[in-house]
């Protein structure tokens, strides 16, 4: 059995490919539904920043952050080319109606600022416990999708056919920019 250190430093690498497989479904126009067996309509974008990361030759790294709401992700594109990949992801997810906007990292899959749909923020006393259902309700909402296409994302990585595949469109869609 690995002990954690080396698990961690053996497969640190699978959370910035799973972020960069995602950025490849949303720009490709993937069904996102469809992969997660949802009923639901479900659809990611790109939010307002994401960060690439491309390892150097001497054992350094080159940082690449976009940030803004109208931001061109050319830069990124072009990283993408050298060979980097995505760390950090800003994304906004709709589920039928609803919206929520958070930013995962690579590295630990940890989701921060993550911002739910509006919920009636009753100061009534009987009805908080409600307001807090609704919002665990929402996040569990997030995890469910990111969990989800995660384990897909997985299943596709590991497979077989990986290789010719999924890693080919993966390259055709780099080599398209």
């Amino acid at each position: 059995m690995l002990d954690i250190a080396t698990a961690y430093n053996k497969y640190k690498f699978l959370g910035n490919d799973y972020l960069t497989w995602i950025w490849f479904l949303i720009e490709t126009d993937q069904n996102i539904s469809s992969l997660l067996n949802s009923k639901d309509v479900v659809t990611l974008e790109v939010g307002n920043s994401i960060v690439l990361e491309n390892k150097l030759g001497d054992k350094s790294k080159e940082k690449i952050t976009i940030k803004g709401d109208q931001a061109g992700l050319e830069e990124g594109t072009t990283a993408l080319k050298k060979g980097a990949y995505v760390t950090q992801i800003n994304l906004v997810c709709k589920i039928n109606e609803d919206e929520y906007r958070f930013t995962i990292k690579g590295e630990s899959l940890n989701i921060t600022g993550l911002k739910t749909p509006k919920t009636d923020l009753s100061t009534k006393e009987n009805e908080i416990e409600g307001v807090v259902l609704e919002k665990s309700f929402f996040c569990f909402n997030i995890f469910k999708v990111i969990d989800t296409l995660f384990l897909n994302y997985l299943e596709q990585r590991t497979a077989d056919e990986w290789n010719i595949k999924g890693l080919q469109d993966i390259r055709n869609w780099i080599g398209s920019f």
